[in-house]
């Protein structure tokens, strides 16, 4: 019988919250082609001279907002998934990060070395495809594999986007926010810039074309993000049964001076303010994980821009986490 193991795969985060560990994160995270998909040269001029003098400063402050005594809250909750998976499954599992530690190298070495692997589950923790996450993720899994000359085979989870068991998971594990009363749900999606959309529509002449271009059956749809955030929310609103006025879609985490996906999450809350709305929602379905994108731009800024807009409270729906179901869900995917 073949050796098998699992190794799961998240964004990544500082290994703590000083300037020189944040600044460390962003250059390697911001100067990964696939992230800012530019020449070399350019991309290090950016990321040189208009990133990394001031960001870190104010996102070592944004990560001490929310930071935990065990450490990051991606690394703690990604790693307490990990444990949960594990008691659930016969197989090695393992939890690597793109970027910063544990690494995805050493999180293979070990499995591989350790266990006598000859395959390995390599299950990006991305519901949605974008080469800044699903791509960039397998392509240093296969390079790491090459590097070392092992000998393992590599079968990877496709984008679970609007597979039931993912939708099931998600909306169970919002289900006691959804029985409160609640004006509006925003979904918000992490951001992307259109351009990544664009580049990857092999025909040039479907992605972004028309306003309903996501609507229209087409083979570009299997690499396109914006469709798939569009059928994660479609599936989620059947399933819970959402009337079309009680949520929206929008897009958080803008950088740079890229046209990015719209609308943006912070102009949607101000938004709703003025419509009136007191008490709203917000899910983050692009996230497994609760990370500094819900819990400091969206709980904690997200509040703060809504109540200056007039609105009261803002509520984040938490990530599924290591919730029974999500658990369930991946233990399913590792039987298969």
């Amino acid at each position: 019988m073949t050796k098998r193991a699992v190794l799961l795969a998240n964004l990544g985060s500082p290994d703590n919250t000083d300037e020189a560990s944040v600044r460390r994160y962003l250059d390697q995270f911001l100067m990964d082609p696939y992230v800012i998909q530019l020449p070399w040269v350019l991309r290090r001029l950016i990321v040189s001279l208009l990133v990394l003098p001031k960001r870190p400063k104010d996102s070592a402050e944004a990560y001490k907002s929310v930071w935990l005594e065990e450490g990051s809250p991606l690394i703690v909750f990604s790693q307490q998934l990990k444990q949960a998976l594990q008691q659930q499954v016969e197989l090695p599992v393992g939890m690597a990060m793109r970027y910063g530690s544990p690494d995805i190298e050493s999180e293979l070495l070990t499995l591989v070395r350790q266990h006598s692997i000859e395959e390995i589950l390599f299950i990006p923790l991305y519901p949605h495809f974008a080469d800044s996450t699903i791509t960039t993720s397998i392509e240093l899994a296969k390079e790491v594999i090459k590097k070392h000359q092992l000998d393992v085979k590599l079968n990877t989870v496709a984008p679970f986007y609007q597979q039931d068991d993912y939708i099931m998971a998600l909306v169970e594990s919002a289900q006691s926010h959804l029985e409160q009363p609640y004006d509006h749900l925003i979904f918000s999606y992490h951001g992307l810039p259109e351009s990544h959309i664009t580049g990857l529509d092999k025909s040039g002449s479907h992605c972004l074309k028309s306003s309903d271009c996501c609507q229209i059956a087409n083979p570009a749809h299997a690499t396109c993000y914006r469709h798939q955030v569009i059928m994660t929310t479609q599936r989620f609103v059947e399933k819970a049964n959402l009337p079309a006025e009680k949520y929206s879609i929008a897009f958080q985490s803008r950088l740079g001076r890229a046209k990015w996906l719209d609308p943006n999450t912070e102009d949607r809350i101000r938004e709703l303010a003025a419509s009136g709305a007191k008490n709203i929602l917000v899910i983050c379905p692009a996230f497994v994980t609760d990370c500094l994108e819900t819990l400091e731009e969206i709980a904690i800024r997200g509040q703060e821009v809504f109540e200056q807009a007039g609105g009261e409270k803002l509520t984040l729906i938490p990530c599924m986490n290591q919730h029974p179901k999500w658990v369930e869900t991946l233990a399913n995917w590792c039987k298969q």
